[in-house]
């Protein structure tokens, strides 16, 4: 008899996109380093890289990811020797490096906040990735929100001490912050890593043979939308056509 306990289970959320097509747009976030795209490819590159986050609710997320773009962009367009400032030139190369970087910070927060780890390793055995870069995936999926809440828990117990305290204590005490912030978090990275590696051994993901999964996972017509749309200006782009 087939209880609910071995039935599979879907654990996608019906506003975000499948995370075979959440890989894809990371995917085409790097290619775009690759490539010399125009200012306006590149912005609506953006734009549709963000419209996913909208659907599925992360809306704060996406405000300030288009804020911190607009504002990289502006000082990537700034013109030192106009302006009579040549110390700006550093700050406009820093701005125009950030704004490159940026569709791929946007698409990787997106698909790690809306992606479960169980949803990502169903999603590339579905796509034949070999065990060998799946279990590391899991590992790294799972390891910066682990050192997050690490770095959140460092801060709140300084906090209660009095020490470096505010939202600018990092500029006001930059010694400091470093050696009750930084140094305990780095130390206690690699055990954090040791122990989700352990963990992803454990639960037999380094396994040979075929692996089953309670998580299911399905392509529908959004997610093929989505990855023509966002493929579409790249590759007019790329053609010479815009």
């Amino acid at each position: 008899m087939r209880t609910a306990a071995t039935a599979p289970t879907s654990r996608r959320d019906g506003r975000s996109l499948d995370p075979r097509a959440k890989l894809y747009l990371l995917l085409l976030a790097n290619l775009m380093l690759f490539f010399h795209v125009g200012l306006a490819t590149q912005a609506t590159m953006i734009a549709l890289f963000l419209a996913p986050m909208l659907v599925a609710g992360r809306v704060r997320m996406a405000a300030r990811f288009a804020v911190l773009y607009a504002a990289m962009t502006a000082l990537g367009l700034l013109d030192p020797d106009a302006l009579g400032v040549p110390q700006l030139h550093v700050v406009s190369a820093l701005a125009v490096g950030a704004s490159m970087m940026l569709p791929c910070f946007a698409t990787g927060a997106y698909a790690f906040t809306t992606t479960s780890a169980s949803a990502f390793v169903c999603a590339m055995r579905r796509m034949r990735v070999p065990e060998a870069v799946v279990v590391p995936c899991v590992v790294i999926i799972r390891f910066f929100p682990t050192i997050l809440e690490d770095y959140r828990r460092i801060r709140e117990a300084m906090a209660l001490r009095g020490i470096a305290t505010g939202a600018f204590a990092w500029v006001r005490h930059p010694a400091r912050s470093l050696e009750y912030v930084v140094v305990p978090l780095l130390m206690n990275a690699t055990n954090v890593a040791q122990d989700l590696s352990v963990a992803a051994l454990t639960k037999g993901l380094g396994r040979d043979g075929v692996h089953t999964s309670r998580t299911t996972i399905r392509m529908r017509a959004a997610d093929w939308l989505a990855m023509a749309a966002c493929t579409l200006p790249l590759a007019l782009d790329a053609a010479g056509v815009i």
